[in-house]
């Protein structure tokens, strides 16, 4: 089950005298993610190293250290937790004694793991939009049914014949609640299902 964080998190390991400083937070897009990324800069750190994932996308970076022994090994952290839509940092301030390549991956890795290991999440699930609409002398019942069934009602907006809304359905069950609709508004309410899935997290 694919999973994002509730909130910020944090952890922080000492690993032979260097000190890693790993912070995690959900990102809904690449916007969110790099804001994120920005604000954990430690400029007295010796290297900052980072990555994130959001669907297929996702980027990483070493920040000086050789080469895959950092930002890789925390996008693996990532996803070996089953993590999305989520941004990690991983701070490091140097202690005198060289990891190499291997510890180096080891520690970034393992402190970012840890760090989402501690992290309270949420289950991500496939959504779809619909539009829909209903005369007056359907709304409080469609809307009380709509709520029973899970749907989340986004944006509702009031017109000359009735009600428009931007309702969030989980993709599984779009076309149950399409016949629920159907059939509280007698085939006369609109409904219209957007063609792209979009991950929500609940």
């Amino acid at each position: 089950m694919v999973q994002t964080l509730i909130g910020h998190a944090h952890y922080q390991e000492d690993i032979k005298k260097s000190r890693f400083l790993a912070l995690a937070a959900p990102v809904r897009s690449v916007e969110e993610a790099v804001q994120f990324i920005t604000a954990q800069h430690q400029a007295q750190a010796t290297h900052n190293c980072w990555a994130w994932r959001i669907g297929q996308a996702y980027r990483f970076h070493d920040d000086g250290e050789p080469g895959g022994t950092a930002g890789r090994p925390i996008l693996q952290a990532i996803e070996s937790q089953d993590c999305d839509q989520v941004a990690v940092a991983v701070v490091r301030w140097f202690g005198g004694i060289k990891l190499g390549t291997g510890g180096l991956a080891r520690a970034y890795g393992g402190t970012a793991a840890q760090c989402l290991r501690l992290a309270d999440k949420v289950a991500i699930v496939e959504e779809r939009k619909v539009h829909c609409q209903c005369a007056f002398a359907d709304l409080a019942r469609v809307q009380a049914r709509l709520t029973e069934a899970g749907v989340r009602i986004e944006t509702e907006t009031y017109t000359a014949d009735g009600v428009a809304w931007c309702l969030a359905i989980e993709s599984g069950r779009v076309a149950a609640v399409a016949a629920l609709f159907a059939d509280l508004t007698r085939g006369q309410g609109g409904w219209i299902v957007q063609d792209h899935d979009q991950a929500q997290a609940r």
